[in-house]
């Protein structure tokens, strides 16, 4: 769909009605802010309603037992033509789809849409959980507020911009006991639950190596560092609120939408983007702690503005009681690892990760694939591990089980701290370009007090939590 003036003036028409909600009847009336009895709807936000957000939006639009009631987006609408997605994003857009939605049941129902999420937490008294989907660099502000406020939260990987962050989101969830979930769908295949099953029962032995691989590679090759020139604001975007705790700096279609991920202001490259899916099963199955070390090869153009085009990071993970230490290599931007003779004629895919044990080898594709076992005589005789991890019934039904008091969701803010701590040990590497010795204890790169105000970063007035 082209953006075009008629088309916005089309969303505000048509939505001009959406800036008043239901009355719905507060959540503490029935028993507490965070109570949510099992035969009641619970009442979602979704703030970042570009294209990951809009998709998760529909992914809870289709569970009976709950209520999109509130959108949040510092843009009404803008085109995602010339990304993956398709289509528009914007708030204007996403009120539409949930008013549409429920239309047939309840033909006056009204989405209210905010330009400030801030705002929505305020006003929106009935809320129960909010589903966080805007550029990294806002996550962890987001998610805190929220927490904080007493909603459960749900937030896109990886679940922080820097790896302080991490361990504060960690932190305010366990302090304020809400049900949480990262984004990281992989998590919750049947999948990544043969893999890591197969894993733990040595189906190929021990394993000290690992490798995971994504092709994906720079939305922006001809730029070597951030773009120079300002361009004219898109109607109906407010610039400062989408820059969030970063000082403010022009607007470039080089940053939004999508592309944000290029620039460390904003995003952490491909690793950043992927690192929590196709990293997530070794984190898994061999309960491994942040690495002790990460050396980091850049391919093409980097700087401290913009991520390279592609890149291998080399980590070292400690032992851990009867399991050795294991050598994990990440690459993206088209580079990959050299196939290994168990695999005979089968060909690595563009995406994927493996796991070289000293029997065998187990292949899987990225986001959670399920496992396969090489040499075929291995596969053929390899039994059925004993399912030990519970099987999900979805990624978002079961952060929606979890506010109804049922089990935590599998990849709760505990578990996704640590994976995206690991994930941006790699980030910090690349942005340092220097290989870091991690002392996780004292969160600091033994001998490189430069790389402190990156593992902690920086915020403008206004935008902290502590």
């Amino acid at each position: 769909m082209k953006v075009t003036p008629s088309t916005r003036r089309h969303f505000i028409k048509t939505a001009a009605t959406a800036v008043t909600a239901f009355n719905f009847l507060p959540r503490h009336v029935l028993g507490g802010p965070r109570f949510v009895p099992p035969s009641e709807k619970v009442n979602v936000a979704v703030i970042g309603v570009g294209g990951r957000g809009t998709q998760n939006m529909k992914a809870l639009l289709g569970l009976a037992d709950v209520q999109v009631t509130a959108v949040a987006d510092p843009a009404e609408l803008f085109s995602l033509e010339d990304f993956y997605y398709k289509g528009v994003g914007g708030r204007l857009p996403a009120i539409g789809i949930v008013e549409k939605h429920y239309a047939d049941k309840t033909p006056n129902y009204r989405c209210t849409g905010y330009e400030d999420f801030r705002v929505m937490l305020e006003k929106e008294k009935a809320l129960d959980a909010i589903l966080c989907a805007t550029p990294d660099h806002l996550h962890a502000y987001i998610s805190i507020l929220a927490m904080r406020a007493g909603k459960h939260a749900y937030c896109e990987k990886p679940l922080t911009h820097n790896i302080w962050e991490a361990r504060e989101v960690a932190r305010v969830a366990k302090e304020t006991g809400v049900a949480t979930q990262m984004g990281n769908g992989g998590h919750s295949t049947p999948g990544i639950r043969d893999t890591v099953e197969h894993l733990r029962a040595g189906t190929i032995g021990t394993v000290r190596e690992v490798h995971a691989w994504v092709g994906t590679k720079r939305w922006n090759p001809a730029l070597t560092s951030k773009p120079n020139e300002a361009q004219p604001l898109p109607a109906g975007m407010n610039w400062d609120l989408w820059s969030g705790p970063r000082e403010p700096r022009d607007y470039n279609s080089a940053y939004h939408p999508v592309a944000w991920r290029d620039f460390w202001a904003y995003g952490g490259s491909a690793m950043g983007d992927f690192g929590c899916h196709d990293l997530d099963a070794a984190t898994w199955a061999f309960d491994l702690p942040p690495p002790t070390r990460a050396e980091p090869l850049s391919v093409g153009p980097t700087d401290d503005e913009i991520a390279p085009h592609g890149c291998q990071i080399f980590y070292d993970f400690p032992a851990r009681g009867d399991q050795p230490p294991i050598k994990l290599t990440w690459h993206d931007g088209g580079l990959r690892p050299r196939a290994p003779e168990a695999l005979g004629k089968f060909p690595l895919p563009r995406r994927g990760v493996l796991f070289i044990g000293d029997k065998g080898v187990i292949q899987c594709d990225g986001a959670g694939g399920a496992p396969r076992i090489f040499p075929e005589s291995l596969r053929v005789a390899a039994a059925k591990p004993e399912q030990t991890i519970k099987r999900s019934k979805g990624h978002h039904r079961d952060w929606i089980d979890a506010i109804k008091g049922g089990d935590p969701a599998s990849s709760h803010f505990a578990y996704g701290a640590n994976l995206t701590e690991i994930a941006l040990v790699g980030v910090l590497a690349l942005r340092m370009r220097k290989t870091i010795e991690w002392d996780a204890a004292n969160m600091r790169a033994t001998g490189l007090p430069a790389a402190d105000a990156l593992i902690r970063g920086t915020y403008r007035p206004g935008w902290t939590w502590s």
